[in-house]
């Protein structure tokens, strides 16, 4: 994804949006409470893939231990103080594992101009929120002029925090404003869907690419959809089980974005399918290497759908 922006004492990678602590409960299995977030997913691929990343969060003082494993990945984290930390809720009720409740307790607020340290500047900036309530249109242009690229989850527009915190998938209006505004989109298919309106994900990638962003990422669980310049690809997942199925979509744009540092979008989008792949057998973030994502690599499958 070239740009014409130039800045010195650039990072590779920025990832912004809340950090939180996640309540899961998988289908079948037990309740647990641990620090979560995309920012959190994001940030610890890139770490342990060997990417320089920062992460830019909201947090409320008291609960700095949500952020001790980014620090000890070795990830430069930057906090602006609130008086609450996000906390969310994750509920399987099924063996189907995009099917789930959702709901957000607790929240740090929307990011605010004041939020974007001086002199801050990344050649990819991933806007990563699990909840509506966390970018602006506005401050989200201020992120756009310190990036030569800029990547947009949109469950941060589509998961509505409604009456008891419950999280209503909603087709927010701001979606193709969005779309207008980033270089890179990232959605899962009941994203996909509830913004199109058609349930596959290689249609619902061509539509929203047609809304303004050059590379858009679709997952779903048989894997990764990407609409590129050079082509719409499609690699599918090849774990051995699901158990760490919560961050499927945070790994994935992660993984894409630190290989499309250096590589084209189709080798990318097989890399990232393999760290996925790699990720879902272990509940929690990102915690293999290279040499398993490699290894992974042989058994990813890469469809050509369309090539340009």
């Amino acid at each position: 994804m070239p740009s014409d922006k130039r800045h010195e004492n650039v990072v590779p990678i920025a990832f912004i949006g809340h950090v939180c602590f996640d309540e899961i409960t998988p289908f079948g299995g037990s309740t647990t409470v641990a620090p979560g977030s995309a920012v959190l997913c994001g940030a610890m691929v890139a770490a342990r893939l060997g990417v320089s990343c920062t992460a830019l969060t909201r947090m409320n003082e008291s609960d700095a231990e949500i952020i001790t494993p980014l620090k000890a990945a070795g990830v430069s984290v930057m906090v602006s103080y609130t008086t609450r930390t996000t906390y969310a809720i994750v509920r399987h009720h099924s063996e189907n594992p995009d099917e789930r409740e959702l709901y957000v307790k607790e929240n740090s607020g929307f990011f605010v101009p004041d939020d974007l340290p001086a002199g801050f500047r990344a050649h990819t900036v991933h806007l990563a929120g699990i909840s509506d309530r966390e970018f602006t249109l506005n401050f989200s242009r201020l992120v756009r002029e310190r990036c030569n690229v800029l990547s947009f989850d949109f469950q941060s527009l589509v998961r509505v925090i409604g009456p008891g915190g419950r999280i209503v998938f909603t087709a927010n209006p701001l979606a193709r404003d969005f779309a207008k505004l980033v270089d890179c989109a990232k959605l899962d298919v009941v994203e996909a869907r509830l913004l199109t309106g058609t349930s596959d994900p290689v249609d619902a990638a061509r539509i929203v690419r047609g809304w303004g962003p050059r590379e858009v990422l679709v997952t779903d669980r048989g894997g990764i959809v990407a609409a590129t310049d050079d082509g719409i690809f499609k690699a599918s997942f090849c774990s051995r089980s699901l158990v760490g199925r919560t961050g499927r979509g945070d790994t994935a744009i992660s993984a894409y974005l630190c290989r499309r540092l250096a590589h084209g979008p189709r080798e990318s989008v097989a890399f990232a399918a393999a760290v996925v792949s790699v990720k879902m057998e272990r509940p929690g973030p990102f915690s293999g290497d290279m040499a398993e994502v490699e290894e992974r690599l042989h058994e990813t499958k890469v469809i050509d759908v369309d090539i340009a």
